[in-house]
């Protein structure tokens, strides 16, 4: 049920416009610019002669002339710039050739005596190949290309730049564009994370990481956060090299860029790696970590955040740890933010710490709640429903119960619109989860609410009640407790939402009702005494009584009648004429409906077409023929539409036929939010609030003595 967010490999700024900003960390020079106005203005043709141009410098000046040295410095730059202003551009200095040229480059030329004592541009024409070089690893299809033509050692070696006591400018930039390429190499290709391991460059970058420049350290990190992404040889030989200790110094770092890079380290170590997990708690990662949920850095925020729910996975334990030294209060704060993303990684570290029994209402009471409630509305995939497993943790907290009904969660839950299969899974198991909760002292508050409470929280609770409670509870909720008149207020409420709210109540509770108490919902078995059968319907044989229907002869038996119904009855023993009359005319009726309302009288049963429904229900009322009168109810009831409810509920009016009435009432709710576009659908719901209110009286009634017989 629970999806874990995806972690970031390295990169900080996945785009290439972020990546560019990555790489070109400063302001540019005033001779960088000079440059980028001349590669930028000149026709396609012109940047193919551009580059090879460059090209043909980089083959042809590789010595420790300084002439040499300024034209090898000024192509990386060229080449760098070109690379920089578009991604299309790439692919042209490649095929130009510029990857050989480049390598060439990264190395110092070869230093004989002859030469000057001076080294001119020394480590920066190394650092322009290496920027240059890194830019065309942006695209992943050029990343083997340059590992093979043998870039890694060289790169590694220029990360040992300091080794020889330098610490100039120079020396420091070259050693960050080094790292950079290093990291742009190995981004999403799993084979070169290895390569770079085999050539020696982790332990090197984890030395860098106590660099006195910033900037260094902040490359070394993110090389290594990319190194270590799924690759667990590269994960061990960081830990081993003893990172931990000063990554974990690096979060609380002032500069937002070091602890940004540092924490995603950490993240992509512990990531699949249970035991560095145990490593990195144990080194005292937890409250720096925890610090950086009120980090300014969003960046920051979200790696901490991400980092803390895969803390959260460890055991209970780590979970009370997280919550006892302030992680709720942040985390909350967080999913209030206007970045997407923060919001997802918080609502993901709440969720795995709410699966902790002892968490559970402190992160409810902390505010929890309505935030996370807000979040199901997202149009976020991941987003709603890291919230919604969230959610299906407090749920699990009886004291949390009341909170989640007060603050309309169970609305939410059942409005919103879920993206995936899995979310609407974990809505359905929390709305289960509070279901099973209602009762005991539960049930008590709720009560206690629903009579204290402001009207607008009571309805709440009369909504939630009424899809939630046990059908044993619901008299004492719905009748004793006076919840049915707060579901009809709101079914004659102006407020179309606050109608369709209360007839999805209602309907809910009726068909829990009929579960254990199925009112009238089928015809009950005939009760007649006695039955003539088939052969006798119409038959002359033994016939004391005939009857004229439409100028026609039908032949019929006394004891028959007398037994069928009180009309009869009084027809044949009381006063009227009819008692001792031979022929008996009977006015106002068809035919074909009479012969059917005989045959029931004689058989017990009859097929009833929808087209004489209608006819046999006034005839049956007319006679007092409850058993078929049912039948025509039941028969009529499964022809209701949108179209017709109006007239079917004054039909059932005339001939006080219940069941249909019964019937009119639960489509009514059913297809409420259908119903109320009709210009007379206001009318008749305000007309039939009497009869709903005579209904669940009825029904709740039967259905608690049934329940209680069943226990007997």
């Amino acid at each position: 049920m629970e999806q874990q967010p995806e972690r970031r490999e390295g990169r900080s700024f996945p785009e290439r416009k972020g990546q560019k900003r990555k790489l070109e960390e400063g302001a540019a020079s005033v001779e960088d610019r000079e440059i980028s106005a001349a590669v930028t203005t000149d026709g396609g043709q012109a940047l193919i002669s551009e580059v090879a141009a460059q090209v043909s410098v980089l083959n042809s000046a590789f010595s420790w002339q300084e002439s040499d040295r300024a034209a090898a410095k000024r192509a990386t730059q060229v080449l760098a710039e070109l690379a920089k202003n578009a991604e299309d551009l790439v692919n042209l200095i490649v095929d130009g050739g510029a990857v050989p040229a480049l390598m060439t480059h990264l190395q110092a030329p070869p230093y004989n005596g002859g030469d000057l004592a001076e080294k001119p541009f020394e480590h920066e024409v190394e650092k322009g190949s290496a920027f240059a070089l890194g830019l065309l690893a942006i695209k992943p299809e050029y990343q083997k290309l340059i590992v093979d033509k043998g870039a890694l050692p060289h790169l590694v070696n220029l990360l040992k730049r300091n080794k020889d006591g330098s610490t100039s400018r120079a020396v420091n930039s070259v050693i960050r564009r080094a790292a950079d390429a290093i990291t742009n190499l190995a981004h999403e290709n799993s084979s070169i994370k290895t390569r770079v391991r085999m050539e020696g460059g982790i332990p090197p970058l984890v030395e860098l990481l106590e660099f006195s420049d910033s900037k260094v350290q902040r490359a070394a990190a993110g090389a290594l956060r990319t190194l270590a992404f799924k690759n667990d040889d590269n994960k061990n030989q960081i830990v081993e090299c003893n990172a931990l200790p000063t990554l974990i110094l690096m979060l609380g770092s002032e500069d937002a860029a070091i602890h940004y890079e540092a924490v995603g380290v950490i993240g992509n170590l512990v990531h699949s790696s249970p035991h560095i997990k145990k490593e990195v708690l144990a080194a005292g990662a937890l409250q720096p970590v925890i610090g950086l949920l009120s980090s300014c850095c969003p960046e920051s925020q979200r790696e901490a955040a991400l980092l803390l729910g895969q803390f959260a996975s460890t055991d209970s334990d780590c979970k009370v740890h997280i919550v006892q030294r302030g992680a709720v209060r942040p985390l909350i704060e967080m999913l209030q933010s206007p970045d997407v993303q923060l919001k997802e990684m918080s609502a993901f570290a709440l969720g795995r710490l709410a699966q902790d029994a002892h968490n559970q209402a402190g992160i409810a009471h902390s505010g929890g709640l309505g935030p996370l409630l807000k979040l199901l509305d997202s149009r976020n995939g991941s987003l709603q429903h890291n919230a919604a497993f969230a959610l299906y943790g407090l749920a699990d907290n009886e004291d949390n119960v009341s909170d989640f009904i007060r603050v309309g969660g169970i609305q939410k839950l059942q409005d919103g619109e879920f993206i995936v299969q899995a979310t609407k899974d974990c809505v359905s198991k929390t709305l289960k989860r509070l279901e099973e909760k209602i009762h005991g002292r539960v049930l008590r508050h709720l009560l206690y609410l629903m009579h204290i409470s402001e009207k607008s929280i009571q309805r709440r609770v009369a909504l939630a009640l009424a899809h939630l409670c046990s059908p044993e509870d619901q008299r004492t909720i719905f009748i004793d407790d006076n919840g049915l008149e707060l579901l009809l207020g709101l079914l004659g409420s102006t407020n179309t939402k606050q109608q369709l709210d209360g007839a999805a109540a209602l309907y809910k509770l009726a068909n829990k009702s009929m579960a254990l108490s199925p009112v009238d919902a089928a015809p009950p078995s005939p009760t007649q005494r006695v039955y003539l059968g088939e052969q006798y319907v119409n038959n002359a044989t033994l016939s004391d009584v005939t009857f004229l229907v439409e100028g026609r002869t039908f032949y019929a038996h006394r004891i028959c009648l007398l037994a069928s119904s009180d009309a009869f009855r009084a027809m044949f023993d009381g006063g009227y004429r009819e008692k001792d009359a031979r022929d008996i005319e009977i006015p106002n009726i068809k035919w074909e409906v009479f012969e059917l309302m005989m045959r029931f009288i004689y058989t017990g049963s009859v097929d009833i077409t929808t087209e004489i429904s209608k006819d046999l229900l006034r005839a049956a009322d007319q006679y007092l023929l409850e058993g078929l009168k049912r039948l025509c109810e039941y028969t009529i009831a499964q022809d209701i539409t949108l179209e017709s409810i109006g007239d079917m509920y004054e039909l059932s009016e005339a001939f006080h036929a219940m069941s249909l009435r019964q019937a009119c009432i639960l489509f009514i709710l059913e297809h409420f939010d259908k119903l109320s576009s009709r210009p007379w659908q206001n009318e008749l719901v305000q007309r039939t609030i009497p009869e709903i209110r005579e209904y669940f009286c009825r029904a709740l009634t039967k259905s608690t003595t049934n329940l209680q017989s069943l226990r007997l």
